[in-house]
């Protein structure tokens, strides 16, 4: 029996790599430091934000809720910068961030695992 994707024209898109180059606009060149973010969505799009809070206030924070203390209802943080992304560009950064995570998490398994040396004489 045929293929009845190929047949029929339903062949999966095929992905081709570009070599895409991005000149910077003003300071947007410099890395902007992020340990917290969130995501909002609206018609056509999602809101990433990047925010930064302070190490010191998330360790009180911690040592607070280890000690049973009274949480704050809120964290101030600082918005380091929102970026909108539309659906097909959030798509494709989830595909690159999960190749990341993925090849991070060969590396730790490489470490946690050496290498078995031959034991044979």
């Amino acid at each position: 029996m045929a293929d009845e994707s190929k047949e029929h024209g339903n062949e999966s898109p095929k992905t081709v790599g570009l070599n895409i180059r991005l000149n910077p606009v003003e300071d947007s060149d410099r890395p902007v430091l992020a340990n917290f973010t969130r995501l909002n969505g609206a018609p056509g799009m999602v809101f990433v934000d990047f925010g930064f809070l302070e190490p010191a206030a998330l360790s009180a924070l911690s040592r607070l809720a280890q000690s049973g203390g009274k949480i704050p209802e809120t964290l101030t943080g600082n918005l380091a910068v929102r970026v909108a992304l539309g659906y097909d560009t959030l798509i494709a950064l989830h595909d690159q961030l999960a190749e990341v995570v993925a090849g991070l998490k060969a590396q730790q398994a490489a470490k946690a695992s050496p290498a078995k040396k031959d034991v044979s004489h």
